[in-house]
Order: C-alpha cells, then sequence, then structure tokens
C-alpha cells in the first residue's frame, strides 16, 4: 500500500470518511517540540483509527515529527518491521507468541497499547440479535444458512469474514467462536480485506452477519449479544463479556528516539483516559 505522510488535516478527513465521528485534539497550546523525526506505521485496521487520532495529536504537539500509517491486517504490522519497511507494526496479539495460524516473529517487541473489545454485528434487517456460541459456530461454519434456524425471520444468512492474516478474524474466532473454523466459500459467503470494508458490507448487505471491534459498530448495525450478555464496554470490564484482547505496537527490539516518544504518548493517561475511550477503545488501566 502507499504510504503517504499524514498531516492533520488529512488524518481527521480519514476519521471523518470512515465513519467514527470527530475526535477533538487537544485544544491547550503547549510549546513547540524539538522531537524531530519520522515514523511508519503498518498493520491492523482495528488499531487504524486509534493510530490515526495518536497520529493526529502527536503532530500537533510535535510539528517536526513526520508519521506515515496504512492498514493491510495484523500480520503485515510485524512483517513489516521485520522486513525494515515499518518503524511500528500494528497487531491485535502479540505477535512476539505463536497463535493458531500464524509463528512467534522473534526478535520484536510487544508495546501494549490499548484494550480492543470486539463483536459479531449483524445488518438492521437482522432480528436474531442474541445468539448463543453454538449458534455463533453454526453460522460461521456454514452449518445453520437461514436465520429462523436461530430465531429470527425466514432469509438467508450473509457470512461477512476477514481475510486470513486479520487480527480481528484471530481473536473473534479464538474468543467468540472458540476456535471453530469458519467456512470458506459459497453463495452466502463473503470475504473482506479490511474492518472498514467489513464495516461497509454489513451495513449494506440484508441479513449479513460479520465482527468488528467497537470503533466501528455504527447505529446501521447492531451488536450481537453472546449467551445473553450484550458487547459493551462496561461488560468487558467487569470479566461478563469474553470477546477482547489486547492491541500491540510491535517494534524490532526496545523503541528508541520518536517512535518511543510516540508509543509514550499513546500508552498515557492523556490519551488512554481521553480520545482512546472516545474511539470506544478501553484503556489498559482498566483492566488491571
Amino acid at each position: 500500500m502507499k504510504l503517504k505522510w499524514l498531516k492533520v488535516a488529512t488524518v481527521a478527513a480519514l476519521i471523518a470518511t470512515i465513519g467514527f465521528g470527530s475526535v477533538q485534539a487537544p485544544t491547550k497550546t503547549e510549546a513547540a517540540s524539538k522531537l524531530s523525526g519520522k515514523i511508519v506505521i503498518n498493520g491492523s485496521s482495528a488499531l487504524l483509527p486509534l493510530t490515526l487520532q495518536a497520529a493526529n495529536e502527536f503532530k500537533k504537539l510535535n510539528p517536526k515529527v513526520k508519521i506515515s500509517a496504512s492498514a493491510a491486517g495484523s500480520i503485515t504490522g510485524p512483517q513489516s518491521v521485520r522486513k525494515g519497511i515499518a518503524d511500528i507494526g500494528a497487531v491485535d496479539w502479540d505477535a512476539t507468541k505463536a497463535v493458531p495460524g500464524f509463528e512467534a516473529f522473534t526478535g520484536q517487541v510487544a508495546n501494549k497499547v490499548a484494550v480492543t473489545p470486539f463483536a459479531a454485528v449483524v445488518n438492521k434487517s437482522v432480528t436474531a440479535t442474541n445468539l448463543t456460541t453454538k449458534q455463533l459456530q453454526d453460522i460461521f461454519s456454514g452449518k445453520v444458512t437461514n436465520w429462523k434456524e436461530v430465531g429470527g425471520k425466514d432469509a438467508d444468512i450473509i457470512v461477512v469474514n476477514r481475510a486470513f492474516g486479520s487480527g480481528t478474524r484471530v481473536n473473534f474466532q479464538q474468543k467468540a467462536l472458540n476456535g471453530t473454523d469458519f467456512m470458506t466459500k459459497g453463495s452466502n459467503y463473503k470475504e473482506v480485506k479490511t474492518s472498514g470494508d467489513m464495516k461497509t458490507a454489513v451495513e449494506s448487505t440484508p441479513g449479513a452477519i460479520g465482527y468488528l471491534d467497537f470503533a466501528y459498530i455504527t447505529t446501521k448495525m447492531t451488536g450481537v449479544s453472546i449467551n445473553g450478555v450484550a458487547p459493551t464496554v462496561d461488560n468487558v470490564i467487569n470479566g461478563k463479556y469474553k470477546v477482547w484482547g489486547y492491541g500491540y505496537y510491535m517494534t524490532k527490539g526496545q523503541p528508541t528516539g520518536v517512535v518511543k516518544e510516540f508509543i509514550k504518548y499513546v500508552q498515557s493517561a492523556k490519551f488512554q483516559n481521553g480520545s482512546l475511550k472516545k474511539l470506544k477503545f478501553i484503556p489498559l488501566s482498566a483492566m488491571k
């Protein structure tokens, strides 16, 4: 993906385009920083809203810093760091450890930056919005193909899945489906590359079901309760809702220089309790 230097106006436009609404940058006038350099970030589209907003704010505080961010799926994050084409690899799991389908990335450091909650989501035409784990497994594996089989209307189920390499897919498969395999083809199956693509597909496809992190959920879709537990921030924090994971910024060794300062900013109480929360992520401190 062609990388573009993100100026403040560009970042704000991108956030508005993908539908997150505006999160205000800091209004306090601060002395211009002497910090300079450039940061290249690649990887998770789930973390992209957070990354773009943090880049916007950090650039405002440090005008001599340039930040380029792109999102082609979590696996591309640590891959890009390993190849030396990115300073930070955004990923939805700790890539220093193996997960199903992916080996561990040695020589990298996982810098924890956010708690990311995920949810099954359905098009507004769908009335079955409280499903059991077994029902979700049967839907995403292709065993159940009509909504009436799980208490909904007589209508085809359209399964929207993320492509292999997605961290959202890894988390949803492990924590919502308990590792059950996804269906991979069929007339009622669609596969998309990014969280933004998933958002668009679920919003525009009658009968669709997919999954997203909370940052992408809009009023044009419905978050699905699992076993009677609603997908809310409060239910994640109180331990009732289990479909969540940590978001990480992978670096080659311990971060240094401007990269270290950017990660520190994302981890700061100011950002965690401000913009991060407004974007529907959860502060790291909330899960301690």
